[in-house]
């Protein structure tokens, strides 16, 4: 430092005999000028440098990493990192990961990077004001190539995950499971976004179909996407799940929709809490909290209402047969009601049924002739 201080030595050979670079040799070259200030020049030594002085981490994380990037197909750097603060409260970031994985040989291919959106999409300022909904087949049990569909819905404010869960089929009762389960946790929201799914859109103009009274009956409506694209939000969650869900079933070996199901409730109320949102540079519970705070807010609380669990339900008609019975399900059953009466016939999602004198009417309560829904 002396000799470069009094120009006898030029900066790439004094950086060059020290062994360092040049940003680091002017950094501490600057210490040197500042001891020497204070006349301690012969006393300075050098601070130490950056360096890896990280304690060395858990058994149980290198256990957990083995175990996500070793699996067929691996997790994402990211979701590695998210499972282990989800699982042994360490906190790491993607980047830590992936060094983790190339020194430990399990590193990926070099991926294909999606190209950003050119402009930040638009947003509602109000949770509650607009959730997104959409359905997603994909493979997401290992060694199986059956598609199974995932049903996907986000508060579009906050970006609160509101719903995920994998079905057998995209059928209407999934969705009659699906909605209610979302309404009781959150409140009902003002409008859902969806596309021209036959069980969302009617093409006639001036009817329902049956979930959109559904929904009608509690004050909430279908809001149409005019293209794939104009649903970016929850088209990016199916990205989302199938970057994960894959590889955490492989390396969990879970082949089962129950077991499946309960584990995406765990994986999804930790993203929500745990973590950042690209576009939002904050959590999405922190997101849904601030609009919480700052009266941002149009939720509905779920209304103590007796027709709750049959507007939840599939709807037939039945007629009373001569003997007083009407089917349900593989057996007939007698009910108080005359013959040739006309009843409805409801079929719940959790497989239970029951018998109305007629469909769900706010100014009415409901006739029930036969139910078998636990009390």
């Amino acid at each position: 430092m002396a000799l470069f201080r009094a120009e006898e030595l030029k900066v790439q050979t004094a950086a060059g005999r020290l062994g360092l670079s040049r940003a680091r040799f002017y950094k501490l070259y600057a210490d040197y000028l500042a001891a020497c200030a204070h006349h301690q020049q012969s006393t300075w030594s050098p601070s130490v440098s950056g360096g890896d002085h990280a304690p060395a981490w858990p058994s149980e994380v290198d256990a957990l990493l083995h175990k996500r990037l070793g699996s067929k197909p691996p997790a994402s750097y990211s979701f590695a990192a998210s499972e282990v603060l989800r699982k042994c409260h360490f906190k790491v970031d993607r980047a830590q990961v992936r060094r983790w994985a190339v020194e430990n040989n399990l590193a990926h291919p070099k991926p294909n990077h999606r190209v950003r959106a050119p402009v930040k999409r638009w947003q509602r300022s109000r949770i509650g004001e607009l959730w997104q909904l959409d359905a997603t087949p994909h493979p997401w049990f290992p060694d199986s190539p059956r598609l199974f569909p995932m049903l996907n819905m986000l508060d579009d404010c906050s970006r609160v995950f509101t719903g995920s869960k994998i079905y057998e089929r995209e059928l209407l009762l999934a969705y009659l499971d699906f909605l209610p389960a979302a309404f009781i946790k959150y409140g009902l929201p003002l409008e859902i976004y969806v596309d021209f799914h036959s069980l969302f859109f009617n093409h006639d103009p001036k009817a329902l179909t049956q979930l959109g009274r559904a929904l009608h009956f509690y004050g909430t409506t279908f809001l149409y996407a005019p293209t794939p694209q104009a649903k970016g939000k929850v088209e990016r969650s199916h990205f989302f799940w199938q970057e994960r869900l894959p590889a955490y079933f492989a390396s969990e070996q879970i082949t089962d929709i129950d077991q499946a199901n309960h584990h995406i409730q765990d994986l999804r109320l930790h993203r929500n809490q745990h973590e950042v949102h690209r576009e939002l540079q904050m959590k999405p519970q922190q997101a849904w909290n601030l609009a919480q705070r700052d009266k941002r807010n149009v939720l509905r609380p779920v209304p103590r209402c007796p027709w709750w669990p049959f507007v939840w339900s599939l709807h037939t008609s039945v007629r009373v047969g001569p003997d007083g019975r009407v089917p349900v399900g593989s057996q007939f059953l007698r009910v108080e009601a005359p013959p040739a009466t006309k009843l409805v016939l409801c079929h719940h999602p959790s497989g239970h049924h029951s018998v109305l004198a007629h469909k769900p009417d706010p100014n009415t309560n409901p006739i029930i002739f036969f139910s078998n829904l636990p009390k």
